[in-house]
């Protein structure tokens, strides 16, 4: 993984006040530490780590005023309604050192066609070392049958990373597509537990010609009874 160099101010104002104020800016607010050092509270131009920051466990290379400093995010708060990065926390690294990230699982091809794969883990935990942490790990479950199954410990994971997951952790596994029919079951179920009463459509209507007949009738027999009654008030 090849680092991004992101160019950093050192901040002396702090609170919600002066956080607003860096974000006015185009900045973000961000907080390096690790390996005993104090926390060193920096300002990150926003447009560089929101690119950056793409990749979920980018190495940045951080530059204060002429010195640089090895960092991996530990911590993104983002606002929660438009997504800007609101604040970074970033772990300084040593070159060499050995981390534990979250590699996210990439999976390619398809199962077959009557099946439905199902995903119980979309990311592993790896250590690996921080400045060779693989971007994703490569899944191929092209034709994979009903029934089958993937394990952590089923992967094959990049040169130098090791799995710090059980390994037989579940990660895939493919499942006997649902019919159309047991989807619209499914759905009505689902409807009826939240109390959604669904309208008839033309076709359910038309397929009640009993019911109709039934209402013609008794609207038959009831006009019937009122002429016979008229009759006799005029008797």
């Amino acid at each position: 993984m090849s680092e991004v160099k992101i160019q950093a101010e050192p901040r002396t104002e702090f609170g919600k006040g002066a956080a607003r104020r860096i974000r006015r800016s185009a900045k973000v607010p961000a907080v390096l530490y690790g390996h005993g050092t104090d926390p060193i509270h920096i300002a990150l131009p926003g447009h560089d780590i929101m690119l950056a920051l793409k990749n979920a466990n980018a190495l940045l290379s951080i530059d204060i005023e002429g010195e640089n400093r090895l960092a991996l995010p530990k911590q993104v708060q983002r606002d929660p309604i438009k997504g800007f990065i609101e604040h970074v926390d970033l772990l300084i690294v040593r070159r060499g050192e050995k981390v534990v990230v979250d590699i996210p699982v990439i999976t390619t091809g398809e199962v077959v066609p009557e099946g439905l794969l199902v995903t119980e883990h979309t990311s592993l935990a790896v250590e690996a070392e921080a400045t060779h942490i693989p971007e994703s790990i490569e899944l191929d479950v092209e034709g994979l049958e009903i029934g089958a199954q993937v394990n952590a410990g089923d992967l094959k994971l990049p040169a130098g990373t090791t799995l710090q997951l059980e390994e037989d952790a579940l990660v895939v596994h493919v499942v006997a597509a649902p019919t159309a029919e047991e989807l619209e079951e499914e759905l009505a179920e689902a409807e009826a537990e939240a109390g959604i009463e669904r309208e008839e459509s033309e076709e359910e209507v038309a397929a009640e010609p009993g019911e109709a007949a039934a209402e013609g009738d008794e609207g038959g027999a009831a006009e019937g009874e009122g002429a016979e009654g008229e009759g006799s008030s005029q008797e």
